[in-house]
C-alpha cells in the first residue's frame, strides 16, 4: 500500500550522492543531504517520544533558518500537522493562534519564550521548546539525544492534514486553511513539470518560511528536484546579486525585486546563469517587469496563488509569452472561472469572482464548518475572493480583491482585523484602513479615524499602541483623525473615496 506522506516523496527525489551540498548559507555553512535525513529523523524521534495524539499539530514560531526547515520535515515525517507562524505576531496575535489550533507542541526564538510559553501552558500546551536561527535552542539539545534511524509515519490517504496555514477573512479572525499531503504534493509535481526544472538546478531562497511562497512552493520546488539551495535567512539584496551567477532559479515578491533594481552589479553578466525568474505574492508594477527585461535580459514570470490553493495560475515558461500585469493561465489539472454576482461565467474580458478546482485546492479551515460550506459552490468550485478576467488568448488578470484586502510587501492585510483594535482605542468612534499605493511595498495601510464627542485622538498615540499589538507590516503608514467617514446611502462606509483621496500620498 503506498505511503502518501508528502515526505516520502521529497526524501525519494534527493540525489544518490547523500553527501553532495543540499543546502549553502549566506554565512558559508554547508549542509549535506545526509545531513538533512539524518537530523529530521532526529527530531521526527523526539516528536515520537512525545507520545502525541494522531493528527497533533505543531506550531512553529521561528527566525528563518535550515533546522526551521529540518522540524518542518521531521513534522511530516512523524505524521504530524505543521502549523507555520509569522514571526512579526505579538501575543494578541499568538494567543488566538493556539487557542484555536491547540497544538501539542509550541516552538519559539528563545526571546519569546517567556510570554510564549505561559500562553501555550494556559491553552494545555504541554510541549514548548525552543530554536534559534544560531542552531541553539532546546528542541536541538533534545533531539541530539535521539537516533538518527526513523521509520516514516504511514500517511493512508492524499486526504490527510500536512499542514494548517493561517489566513484572515476580510472580516473577523483569522481562519486555520487545512492542506493535506496530497494537496502540497500535487502542486509540487505539477510546478516541477511546468516550471522546467532539471538536474543541476540550483534555488537562492530568500523568501521567509511561513507561508505558502517560501514554505512551499520554493522549498518544495527545490527539494522534490534534489536541488542545492543557497539560502539567506534574511534578505540581502547585494549578497544576492554576488550569488546570481551561482544560481539558475529565483522566486521574490515584487518588493524583492524593486529592491534588487536597485543594485548597481545587477546586470545580464550577473544573470547569465540564470534560467527562471519568478514574482508572486502580490501585484508586480508594470514598470518592475519592463526595468527588469532590460537590466537583466530576462522576463519575469509571474504566478498566482492563495493560502488555500498553493500555485493556481502561472504564465508559461516555455512555449509562450509572459505577459506583465497578467498572472497566465491555470495550472494543469487546475480549472478555473470567473463568474458574476448571479452565478453566470463571465464573458471573455469581462470582470468576475474567480473560483478554482483542482487536486491542490484545500479541504476546509481548521473547525470553521459553516465558513468552509459557504467558500464553496454547489459543484465544488472554491471562491477565492479575488475579481479578474481572462482575455481572448486565456490570459488571466487579477484586478482587485473582492473585500479590499491590502498586500503589503507580498504580506496580506486584513483591514477589518486592523479597524478592530483601533476600534477599541479610548476616544474612537469608527477607523477605516485602506491601501494606498507605495515604491518600495506595493501598497501600505493608511488609517482614517473619527473621534467620539468630545474626546480628542492623537493619530500618532495610535500607531504607537498597534506597533505593541501586532506585526509590523500591518502598522498603517499614515492615521489622520477626520470629522466625518464618507458614507453611501446604505451608510456604508465608503473606502473607494478615501483611497481617491489619499493615493499620491507617497508617491
Amino acid at each position: 500500500m503506498k505511503n502518501n506522506n508528502l515526505f516520502a516523496a521529497l526524501r525519494a527525489a534527493f540525489p544518490s550522492d547523500l553527501d553532495a551540498v543540499a543546502i549553502e548559507t549566506g554565512d558559508g555553512l554547508n549542509y549535506s543531504w545526509r545531513d538533512l535525513d539524518r537530523s529530521t529523523a532526529m527530531i521526527a524521534n523526539l516528536l515520537v517520544s512525545l507520545k502525541l495524539p494522531a493528527g497533533s499539530r505543531v506550531a512553529v514560531q521561528v527566525e528563518k533558518s535550515v533546522e526551521a526547515v529540518m522540524l518542518y520535515l521531521a513534522t511530516l515525517r512523524a505524521g504530524y500537522v505543521f502549523l507555520p507562524l509569522n514571526t512579526a505576531y505579538q501575543s494578541a496575535e499568538i494567543e488566538y493562534f493556539i487557542g484555536n489550533a491547540e497544538p501539542a507542541v509550541v516552538v519559539c526564538s528563545k526571546k519569546n519564550f517567556g510570554w510564549v510559553s505561559k500562553i501555550a501552558f494556559k491553552a494545555g500546551t504541554h510541549n514548548v521548546f525552543t530554536l534559534d536561527d544560531d542552531r541553539t535552542g532546546s528542541l536541538l539539545e533534545r533531539a541530539a539525544h535521539c537516533s538518527d534511524k526513523h521509520e516514516m509515519a504511514f500517511v493512508k490517504s492524499a486526504d490527510d492534514m500536512a499542514a494548517i496555514l493561517y489566513t484572515s477573512g476580510t472580516t473577523g479572525r483569522s481562519k486555520g486553511a487545512m492542506l493535506s499531503h496530497g494537496n502540497l504534493l500535487s502542486n509540487a509535481l505539477v510546478l516541477k513539470d511546468y516550471w522546467g526544472w532539471k538536474p543541476g538546478d540550483v534555488l537562492i531562497h530568500a523568501l521567509p518560511i511561513f507561508h505558502v511562497h517560501g514554505l512551499f512552493v520554493a522549498l518544495h520546488g527545490a527539494l522534490i528536484n534534489g536541488s542545492k539551495m543557497i539560502w539567506l535567512s534574511k534578505f540581502d539584496p547585494r549578497l544576492i546579486v554576488k550569488k546570481l551567477p551561482e544560481a539558475t532559479v529565483f522566486m521574490g515578491v515584487p518588493t524583492l525585486y524593486v529592491r534588487l533594481l536597485a543594485e548597481p552589479g545587477l546586470d545580464k553578466q550577473a544573470c547569465r546563469n540564470m534560467r527562471l525568474f519568478v514574482a508572486g505574492s502580490a501585484p508586480l508594477l508594470i514598470e518592475t517587469f519592463n526595468e527588469w527585461k532590460d537590466r537583466t535580459g530576462h522576463t519575469i514570470l509571474e504566478r498566482y496563488g492563495m493560502s488555500e490553493t498553493a500555485m493556481l495560475t502561472s504564465n508559461p515558461y516555455q512555449g509562450g509569452e509572459r505577459r506583465g500585469g497578467t498572472v497566465g493561465f491555470a495550472l494543469p489539472g487546475v480549472s478555473l472561472r470567473v463568474q458574476g454576482d448571479d452565478g453566470q461565467t463571465m464573458p471573455t474580458g469581462e470582470i468576475g469572482g474567480i473560483q478554482v478546482k483542482g487536486p491542490n485546492v484545500f479541504k476546509g479551515y481548521w473547525r470553521m464548518p459553516e465558513k468552509t460550506k459557504e467558500e464553496f459552490t454547489e459543484d465544488g468550485y472554491f471562491k477565492t475572493g479575488d475579481v479578474g478576467k481572462i482575455d481572448e488568448r486565456g490570459y488571466i488578470t487579477i484586478v482587485g480583491r473582492s473585500k479590499d484586502l491590502i498586500i503589503s510587501g507580498g504580506y496580506n492585510v486584513y483591514p477589518a482585523e486592523i479597524e478592530g483594535y483601533i476600534n477599541d482605542m479610548p476616544g474612537v468612534a469608527e477607523s477605516a484602513l485602506v491601501g494606498v499605493p507605495h515604491p518600495d511595498f506595493g501598497e501600505v495601510g493608511v488609517a482614517v479615524v473619527t473621534s467620539k464627542p468630545g474626546a480628542a485622538v492623537d493619530p500618532g498615540q495610535i500607531v504607537a499602541s498597534l506597533k505593541s499589538k501586532l506585526a509590523n507590516f500591518k502598522i498603517p503608514k499614515q492615521c489622520f483623525v477626520v470629522d466625518e467617514l464618507p458614507r453611501n446611502t446604505m451608510g456604508k462606509v465608503q473606502k473607494n473615496l478615501l483611497r481617491e483621496q489619499h493615493k499620491n500620498l507617497f508617491a
